[in-house]
């Protein structure tokens, strides 16, 4: 009975987890892989590189499950997350809480395969993690905390590599933080009639008017650090050609934000897959043709 309950149940926890919608992985793992390749200045460690990317997958699906723990209460009054499994009922408080135990207790067993330095860095992860959901309420720089959970697999990645975190992978956090803070506020912008009815916090509130005017300058910081790192790196062509892309992906974020439309900021937020994407993809190219 209870098997078959469970089972009835997995579509709810696909929806919990959002394994039915990868976006978040996906922005998790791009600068996850930049560092990586930073690190090792060309092809990583395939058995640790596989280790932190199936530890992506389980750490995002444990994070969406928190969040919806700690928005239980809102998310049925926002138009978008209405229909979230704890907002309608399918899950409870409880199951949430499970969930996200099980997915957090097999991600640090994967760290485990790792070294001292980075077990020691994955506690600041799962700190960052847990109490990003619960900022909303108290802060107007959530994007912040999320930003800087998202970019604690960099000095990871760079200890589970090298045994060491250079300079250099600071700079990549500090530039994996902010590119968050950019898209998660584009995010922010379609729920922001929403939020301010039922007083939730963030970016795209406290900057009002002047929101588009600083995504442009931190995705301009952005680009400008990784042009930075990239130099510093001895890094080509290719990888500059592959910033330049990833420029022309934030200028059409902006451009079909320009009227603040929830679903075309909605849009703009799904974009920054293909900007991660494209300097990926370069960065891999530039170390096979210029190692």
């Amino acid at each position: 009975m209870n098997i078959s309950v469970k089972t009835q149940q997995l579509p709810a926890y696909i929806a919990l987890t959002r394994l039915n919608r990868p976006i978040g992985i996906y922005l998790l793992m791009w600068p996850m892989l930049w560092a990586f390749w930073f690190a090792a200045s060309g092809m990583p460690h395939w058995p640790t590189l596989l280790i932190f990317m199936l530890g992506t997958v389980l750490t995002r699906s444990a994070g969406c499950a928190i969040n919806d723990f700690a928005d239980r209460k809102v998310d049925g009054l926002v138009e978008r997350t209405r229909n979230r499994p704890l907002a309608t009922g399918a899950l409870k408080s409880r199951d949430a809480l499970i969930a996200t135990a099980v997915l957090m207790g097999l991600a640090f067993l994967l760290v485990l395969m790792t070294n001292r330095l980075t077990i020691t860095l994955s506690f600041l992860a799962v700190v960052l993690a847990v109490i990003y959901p619960f900022c909303k309420r108290y802060t107007h720089y959530p994007q912040v905390v999320l930003g800087a959970a998202f970019a604690c697999a960099i000095p990871m990645a760079f200890a589970a590599q090298t045994n060491n975190v250079p300079a250099i992978a600071w700079w990549l956090f500090a530039a994996a933080t902010l590119w968050t803070m950019a898209y998660d506020t584009l995010y922010a912008m379609a729920d922001r009639r929403d939020d301010l009815a039922i007083g939730i916090k963030s970016t795209a509130i406290a900057w009002g008017k002047f929101d588009l005017l600083v995504v442009a300058i931190l995705q301009v910081t952005v680009l400008g650090i990784l042009a930075f790192i990239g130099a510093h790196q001895q890094r080509g062509a290719v990888f500059a050609a592959g910033l330049i892309v990833a420029a022309g992906f934030a200028v059409y974020q902006l451009w079909i934000c320009r009227r603040r439309d929830p679903a075309r900021c909605l849009q703009a937020f799904l974009n920054n897959n293909w900007l991660g994407m494209s300097i990926s993809i370069a960065l891999f190219v530039d170390y096979l043709v210029n190692p």
